[in-house]
């Protein structure tokens, strides 16, 4: 399959099986569009009454182009036949380990913000803290069903983590004292909306987290508008001299600044650029996720304004590597040469599968998303997944489940979308998040120009 569009002064042609990306003249690109559906001659004639006119246009040289994409296809990196649909159903029915845990360490929150899909970390229950105990047979049930995987991911999830700081500190003391035993190396993340942040806790978080990610919606404006205290009071002004601090003391481990625009503010590119403005690296902007009633749900009046945002977003990011100030945003981030495997791209995250959710009370959900709805209560952390049906549900869903992902070009790179933003915007997690694939498309054929500038 075959995607072609035009960005930023470049005609890019992408191969969606082979991953290879060609940016041409604007006659190879018509060819292209041509090539599979039209003889050569046919090609010809429409090339020669479109271009005629300019002097390096010649039938010889159509003729050579031709053969030049033929050349392409015969080398698999043009038209490339799909021969993966078989195999995404085969490893998810393979797998059988957990690789990653997300640990609600705090169902509880000091933050206030109306757009909390975990309704300010109370997840639609009672607030909770999880206890060491809970916490330490959630570490041995990870171990015990990761088989022979050595690396474990740990996200140190909330509500808000550092509510809890003393058993996370206990936990990860815990962890490191039983890998080596259990042959595992653990990866700790942490999110945090910063507001209990200080110096001890700075050197904790930069010494055993391989990565934090920090709240942080971008101007002070955008930011206080949702992300308040209990009184009202916005939380920038707080958090933000505690943000630089960390990352200034990091040293070179990752962050992310992890921000959420919403219908409020859908020129969004304003407070990245504001981060990156203040220093900040290591940037992620998500669109909100809300029933389409909330006053700050995005619209489709929205969607062509958000197709603008992704573009302008992309040609400064350029602009600004070139100059040596560059950036990186979580959603362009495509490595052409080494990306993601075969498996992971056609497989996805791995949700209710290879990665968990663990309540404060040792509920086992598919991700953070799903967390307190029943339907999708997998088991315990002791009794370990008993709802094999839901489980199932999960392993069906990749690249290919979805009739309307198999013809599409982006399939390789979303691996089938996120299914908890199928499931809240169809109540299925097999259907499909339309206004979140317009988005994601978007990005990623800005993602792909900016690899084309900088090969350029």
């Amino acid at each position: 399959m075959v995607h072609q569009y035009k960005l930023n002064g470049y005609n890019i042609v992408l191969d969606t099986c082979s991953g290879s990306v060609h940016a041409v003249d604007e006659v190879a690109y018509d060819i292209i569009a041509m090539y599979e559906n039209s003889d050569s001659e046919q090609i010809v004639k429409a090339m020669l009454e479109k271009y005629g006119n300019l002097p390096d246009v010649t039938r010889e040289e159509i003729l050579e182009c031709i053969d030049d994409v033929a050349a392409l296809k015969q080398q698999g990196k043009l038209f490339t036949a799909d021969e993966y649909e078989n195999l995404a159903f085969d490893y998810k029915n393979n797998s059988k380990v957990i690789k990653a845990m997300c640990l609600h360490i705090a169902h509880t929150c000091n933050l206030n913000c109306s757009y909390c899909f975990a309704s300010q970390g109370k997840y639609q229950g009672d607030r909770a803290l999880m206890s060491f105990e809970t916490g330490k047979q959630a570490f041995d049930f990870l171990i015990a069903n990761s088989g022979t995987r050595r690396n474990l991911e740990v996200d140190f999830f909330g509500g808000e983590p550092l509510m809890n700081f003393e058993v996370v500190k206990q936990l990860v003391e815990y962890a490191r004292s039983v890998e080596k035993e259990h042959n595992k190396n653990f990866r700790f993340t942490l999110t945090t909306n910063g507001v209990l942040l200080d110096d001890d806790i700075i050197e904790y978080l930069n010494k055993e987290m391989s990565n934090v990610v920090l709240s942080l919606d971008g101007r002070k404006e955008i930011h206080d508008h949702f992300r308040v205290d209990y009184h009202g009071n916005g939380s920038y002004d707080k958090i933000l001299p505690k943000f630089k601090e960390l990352v200034e003391k990091r040293e070179g481990k990752n962050y992310y600044m992890r921000g959420t625009f919403t219908h409020n503010n859908t020129d969004f590119t304003k407070d990245i650029f504001h981060m990156a403005d203040l220093g900040f690296r290591e940037l992620s902007m998500e669109p909100v996720v809300c029933p389409p009633e909330d006053p700050y749900a995005l619209t489709e009046e929205d969607l062509p304004v958000l197709f603008e945002q992704y573009e302008i977003l992309a040609k400064e990011m350029v602009r600004r590597k070139k100059e040596g100030d560059g950036f990186t945003f979580y959603h362009y981030m495509l490595d052409l040469a080494n990306g993601p495997c075969i498996y992971k791209r056609i497989t996805g995250c791995g949700s209710g599968t290879e990665y968990m959710a663990v309540t404060p009370w040792g509920d086992l959900y598919p991700c953070h998303q799903f967390v307190g709805d029943e339907k999708y209560l997998l088991g315990n952390i002791w009794d370990g997944v008993t709802n094999t049906a839901v489980q199932d549900e999960f392993r069906y869903c990749n690249a290919y489940a979805r009739s309307e992902c198999k013809d599409c070009w982006a399939k390789l790179y979303c691996s089938g979308g996120c299914a908890a933003n199928s499931y809240h915007a169809t109540g299925s997690v097999m259907g499909v998040y339309k206004y979140g694939c317009e988005l994601f498309k978007k990005r990623i054929e800005c993602a792909v120009m900016m690899k084309v500038a900088e090969a350029e």
